[in-house]
């Protein structure tokens, strides 16, 4: 087994990750729920349009466990970029762990199969470019996975109009997360590009030779966590979610507060 490699973390710099814990590390801790279900179908469409054999997947961003199934994190070689330190450094499933910008880090052409996005795009400033650098680093037929929070959900605007403070707090005492806010721990700044609304981001895509094969809102994970943690809260929570929804337009339901997309390169 490789030991990591030493970094020099003023450029961006590689480190090889030990492969023994990724298959144990590969499951999302996702409670019951839409979110979860919505990733069981994700992993279906990947199972089925993936190419067999070994995979290389690239991931925009490496927390401490992949979304991927065990079986295809098995038969993959996994990159991670990470511009936090304390992420690369905290990396246990990707064989090449990278301290660089999603943003700007430029892979060759058409180097991998997948490439994984789960909730990043909504901390970047510039999405449009990392998506670019995402599509240009696919091969002909791969795909982006995608998972983020809708900035248009009751979720999604509480998010962007707090204080980060208001989201460290939530992590903590409602979410139950004590390491929250400390170093390459989220809660992580956030940004909502207006390329993280479903609609633009299926726009952009489209006019950059992707097509947006798989899309799903879905009701926000933190709604089922707070009804297991704190039920009475999330009572509260979801009476208000209720009048929202009964003074917007039919079918709006402000709870739908995440979404995955799979697009693929054509």
């Amino acid at each position: 087994m490789n030991k990591p490699a030493t970094i020099d973390f003023a450029t961006a710099t590689a480190i090889q990750i030990p492969t023994a814990t990724a298959q144990a590390q590969a499951l999302h801790d996702l409670v019951p729920g839409e979110a979860r279900d919505s990733l069981l179908a994700v992993h279906d469409v990947l199972r089925r349009e993936l190419p067999q054999g070994r995979l290389a997947i690239y991931e925009a961003g490496g927390g401490s466990c992949s979304v991927l199934p065990p079986e295809l994190l098995s038969r993959s070689r996994v990159t991670v970029v990470d511009i936090d330190e304390d992420q690369v450094r905290n990396n246990t499933y990707a064989d090449e762990a990278i301290l660089g910008d999603v943003q700007t880090y430029a892979f060759g052409r058409e180097t991998f199969d997948l490439v994984i996005c789960y909730n990043v795009i909504e901390h970047l400033p510039n999405v449009d470019a990392a998506l670019l650098n995402f599509r240009d680093a696919l091969k002909r037929g791969g795909m982006i996975l995608i998972g983020a929070p809708n900035p248009r959900s009751l979720s999604g605007v509480v998010t962007k109009y707090s204080p980060h403070w208001f989201h460290v707090w939530f992590y903590r005492h409602i979410r139950g997360i004590r390491d929250a806010g400390l170093p390459g721990e989220p809660p992580f700044p956030t940004f909502f590009h207006p390329l993280v609304t479903l609609p633009r981001l299926e726009a952009f895509a489209a006019a950059n030779g992707l097509e947006m094969i798989y899309r799903r809102e879905v009701e926000s994970p933190r709604y089922p966590e707070m009804r297991r943690r704190k039920p009475l809260f999330a009572t509260l929570v979801d009476a208000g979610a209720a009048m929202l929804n009964a003074v917007l337009p039919r079918g709006t339901d402000v709870r739908r507060g995440d979404y995955h997309v799979i697009l693929r390169k054509s």
